[in-house]
């Protein structure tokens, strides 16, 4: 299933069953709340993990839907600004971009 597919699919969802269209701060409490469940989920080993991810997911392309953004277009985008960065390790050993091809990116914050 491509990006798109759901990002419709989960919108179309929303709208049949009556759920928050609006309110974009509110979905944002969604999601956060299901990233902490598919946390959860990890942590304990829970058999409904992956379950938990689609939600993640579901949620993350309403809000995409509700606030005019193609999510789709807008991960591939990223993607190819990903695979241009250059990264070196942190003191603590995370990776620090060294380099960006992004406009408004700092060089040397921590992705």
């Amino acid at each position: 299933m491509q990006i798109g597919e759901v990002q419709r699919r989960a919108w179309e969802n929303k709208l049949s069953k009556g759920f928050n269209v609006e309110d974009v701060p509110y979905e944002f409490g969604l999601l956060n709340a299901e990233v902490g469940e598919a946390f959860t989920a990890w942590r304990h080993d829970q058999s409904d993990f992956g379950s938990e991810l689609a939600d993640v997911l579901i949620y993350l392309t309403g809000l995409a839907e509700m606030t005019g953004v193609d999510l789709a277009r807008e991960v591939e985008r990223k993607l190819a600004v990903n695979e241009r960065r250059t990264y070196r390790s942190g003191p603590s050993g995370s990776k620090v971009k060294e380099s960006t091809s992004e406009p408004g990116q700092a060089r040397g914050a921590i992705e």
